[in-house]
C-alpha cells in the first residue's frame, strides 16, 4: 500500500514585553557596525596608501634637489679649478670645493635607498609584486597640496566621520539592546502554533487542522537570568569603556593632525622667504669670491645653507600632505 501526507505548520512568538525587538535592534546594530568596520578597514589601508605615495613624491623632490646642488657644486669646482690652473686660486681651495662637490653627491645614494623602500611599499599596499609600478612612478611629480582646513572641516566634523568610532557607536548600542533581551527572560514569552495537513491512507483521505497556544515561562530559573543580566550589563560597561577610549583616540589624532598642518603650512611659508633670502646670499657670496672680496668658505656656506633651506622646504611640503591625510 502506499501513504501520503503532507503538513505545513508555522509558529509565531508574540513580543509581548519586548524581548525580540530588543534582540533585533541588537542584530541590526551589530550589523552596523560589522558594516562600519569593513568601512574603517579599507579607509586605513586608502590612507596608508596615499600616505606611501606622498612620501614617494617627497623624497623625488629632495633628490631633485640634491641633484641640482651637485651640479652647482661641480660647477663651483670647474670655476675654481680653472682659477687654480691659472695661479689665481690656491689648491687649498680646489680641495675645498672638491669635498664640497662629494659631501652633495654623497645625500644622493641615502636619499634614492628610501625611495627605493617607499615605491616597494606602494607596490604591497597594491597588492602587486615590488617594482610592478616603478615605472610608472619613475617620472618626477610634485607633491600633492595640503587642502586648507576650510576644505577639511572642523576637527568636530572629522570626528564624526571617523568608521571607526560608527563601529565603536553601533558595538556600545548592541550591547545595551542584549541587556533588554536578558530582561524579557524574566516574563512569559507567548506564542502561537498552527498545522494544516492532508494524508491518503489506500484509498481514504484525510485532512487535519491544528491550532495551539503555548506559554513558556522561566519562573524558577530567576537566578540563572541574575547571572545573564549581569554579564550582559558587564559587556555593555566594556563596550561604553571601549567608545570612551576610541572617541579619546580619535580626537587625539584628528587635533595632532590639524596642529601638524598649521604648523607645516606655517613652516612653508617661513622656508619660502628664507629660501629667499638664502639664494640671494649664495648669488652674493660667489660674485664678492669671484672679485676677490671673500674667501671660497663664504660661498659654500651660503650654499649649503640654500641646500638645507630647499630641503627643509620640500620635507614640510610632504609632512603637511600626510597631516591632511591622517586627519
Amino acid at each position: 500500500g502506499s501513504y501520503y501526507e503532507a503538513n505545513l505548520g508555522a509558529s509565531w512568538e508574540i513580543d509581548v514585553f519586548g524581548g525580540l525587538r530588543r534582540g533585533q535592534e541588537a542584530a541590526r546594530a551589530a550589523y552596523e557596525a560589522s558594516e562600519a568596520g569593513a568601512v574603517a578597514t579599507r579607509l586605513a589601508v586608502a590612507t596608508q596608501t596615499a600616505d606611501v605615495y606622498v612620501t614617494v613624491r617627497g623624497l623625488q623632490a629632495r633628490i631633485a634637489i640634491a641633484q641640482q646642488q651637485v651640479e652647482t657644486r661641480r660647477q663651483l669646482l670647474a670655476m675654481v679649478r680653472l682659477q687654480y690652473e691659472k695661479g689665481i686660486a690656491a689648491e687649498l681651495q680646489m680641495n675645498q670645493a672638491a669635498g664640497s662637490l662629494t659631501q652633495a653627491e654623497a645625500q644622493i645614494p641615502v636619499l634614492e635607498a628610501g625611495l627605493d623602500a617607499a615605491m616597494n611599499a606602494l607596490d604591497v599596499l597594491l597588492g602587486v609584486q615590488p617594482g610592478t609600478y616603478r615605472t610608472e612612478l619613475a617620472a618626477v611629480k610634485p607633491v600633492p597640496v595640503a587642502p586648507g582646513l576650510t576644505a577639511t572641516g572642523t576637527p568636530a566634523d572629522m570626528i564624526r566621520r571617523r568608521p571607526d568610532l560608527i563601529a565603536a557607536e553601533r558595538r556600545l548600542a548592541a550591547a545595551n539592546a542584549r541587556i533588554g533581551v536578558a530582561i524579557a527572560e524574566y516574563y512569559p514569552k507567548f506564542s502561537l502554533a498552527g498545522l494544516l495537513g492532508s494524508a491518503n491512507l489506500f484509498t481514504d483521505g484525510a485532512s487535519q487542522a491544528q491550532g495551539i497556544l503555548g506559554l513558556r515561562w522561566r519562573l524558577f530559573d530567576f537566578g540563572r537570568i541574575d547571572a545573564q543580566i549581569a554579564a550582559a550589563r558587564g559587556q555593555e560597561a566594556e563596550a561604553l569603556a571601549a567608545y570612551r577610549l576610541a572617541v579619546l583616540r580619535a580626537t587625539e589624532d584628528v587635533e595632532n593632525a590639524f596642529s601638524a598642518l598649521v604648523k607645516r603650512e606655517a613652516q612653508v611659508g617661513i622656508l619660502t622667504r628664507g629660501e629667499s633670502s638664502f639664494a640671494r646670499a649664495r648669488e652674493n657670496s660667489l660674485a664678492a669670491y669671484q672679485g676677490g672680496v671673500v674667501s671660497l668658505i663664504e660661498v659654500l656656506d651660503a650654499d649649503g645653507n640654500l641646500l638645507q633651506a630647499r630641503d627643509t622646504k620640500a620635507q614640510a611640503h610632504t609632512e603637511a600632505a600626510r597631516a591632511a591625510i591622517a586627519s
